[in-house]
């Protein structure tokens, strides 16, 4: 997703998305986001999932709520890094591509002018990364 901005006139990316397709069903995907290590895939050590409304946060600093949870489809949760920073907001979409695979569609949106882009891809990357690798 991609902005202009009109005092600049230069393009600004307004997100981040990353996805990965995995050789595994939606439940098995959604079953390991579940666990203590999916959770830290995706919210950083300590971070742990819950339901709507919930307040999470990890051992590094990073900290938010849980926006939107749907079992076995999607889950979205602000993310900041430290108390006064203005929060983002993470988007966690599975999708089934047929019976045995399944697109994992991560959102970064929200993000502040000066967030380092490929900081937070690299970031989105290695949580599919583990997440991929916690299917096995």
């Amino acid at each position: 997703m991609e902005q202009t901005s009109e005092a600049t006139g230069e393009t600004e990316v307004a997100a981040v998305v990353v996805s990965r397709t995995l050789p595994h069903p939606v439940k098995t995907v959604w079953d390991v986001l579940m666990t203590s290590d999916g959770s830290e895939a995706l919210l950083g050590p300590g971070g742990q999932l819950g339901s709507k409304g919930t307040s999470w946060q990890s051992h590094d600093g990073r900290q938010g709520v849980i926006r939107s949870f749907h079992p076995l489809e999607q889950i979205r949760f602000s993310w900041r890094l430290r108390d006064a920073a203005q929060p983002s907001l993470v988007d966690v979409r599975l999708i089934p591509e047929g019976e045995e695979a399944t697109q994992v569609q991560i959102e970064h949106s929200k993000l502040a002018p000066r967030t380092d882009r490929t900081w937070v891809k690299d970031r989105w990357e290695a949580a599919l990364d583990r997440i991929e690798s916690d299917c096995l």
